[in-house]
């Protein structure tokens, strides 16, 4: 079982940590589950919290490689806290303002559909397919819109002539707004619409009074050689900071079926349990 970015709760609190282990226990034993895996967005150096956890018999695996994990380690986030939209954009890098004022000169148009899905998914398997990675299915992004109403959107950047450049979709939950997924074409770059499309969700963020604007994953940050560095690179240039997480932990209900299953993906060649 899994609770991504979860449980939400104070992780101080150790009533309430043990009323959710007991019940994930109940789900375990109907769902034949051995293991509960949750990497909770608290801080690397929440050593409180850390320790809590651990005490109540969670293994903790900080050390786990950054291709392992199922979440990054490590997120760029945006405060916005309090901040206008005029300061907000004025701290962002030049070049990156002025990608921002490029996109709209050439005319690029940037909203909100979420009716727009097909043309998104069209962009997202052309981005996968060129970056080399797996997509979700259509239907799993309609489900995702649906469940979070108004609180999802579904933005796309056109050219002039109508033609669909770039997409992202992005979540307000809580005090945040958050990037978690993007796609574009290898056509009209010289548009610069992600830029543009940044912008319009930073925004909505602001207008929606959040405090965090949550760029999402960084993975390999500090590695300048590595393909997705250029992630973080262009993040970076929305002057945030980067925050690292405690990283996952494991609550074990079987230690036999968890010796034998991480046995045998160990042998097929996947991630170690």
């Amino acid at each position: 079982m899994y609770a991504p970015r979860g449980p939400v709760c104070d992780f101080h609190n150790t009533y309430v940590l043990s009323k959710l282990i007991e019940r994930a226990k109940l789900f375990a034993d109907k769902y034949n589950a051995f293991m509960l895996k949750i990497d909770p967005m608290i801080s690397y150096d929440d050593y409180e919290s850390v320790n809590i956890l651990t005490g109540m018999g969670f293994r903790h695996n900080p050390d786990m490689p950054e291709d392992n994990s199922v979440q990054s380690l490590q997120n760029y986030v945006l405060d916005i806290e309090g901040k206008a939209k005029e300061e907000v954009f004025n701290s962002f890098h030049s070049k990156w303002r002025y990608n921002i004022r490029l996109a709209k000169r050439k005319g690029v148009e940037c909203d909100y559909h979420n009716s727009s899905l097909d043309a998104f998914y069209n962009l997202m398997k052309e981005t996968g397919e060129r970056d080399g990675f797996c997509i979700r299915s259509k239907e799993y992004f309609r489900d995702m819109l649906n469940a979070f109403g108004d609180n999802a959107r579904l933005y796309m950047c056109y050219t002039p002539e109508g033609e669909e450049i770039s997409g992202a979709l992005a979540i307000r939950f809580g005090d945040r707004v958050s990037y978690v997924y993007g796609c574009s074409t290898s056509r009209h770059r010289e548009f610069m619409p992600n830029y543009l499309m940044q912008w319009n969700m930073i925004s909505w963020a602001i207008e929606s009074g959040c405090r965090i604007y949550d760029f999402m994953g960084i993975p390999h940050c500090h590695e300048e050689n590595h393909p997705n560095y250029g992630v973080y690179r262009f993040k970076k240039g929305f002057n945030g900071k980067v925050v690292r997480y405690a990283g996952e932990f494991d609550y074990i209900f079987s230690r036999m079926k968890h010796f034998e299953i991480s046995f045998m993906l160990n042998m097929l060649g996947y991630r170690k349990m």
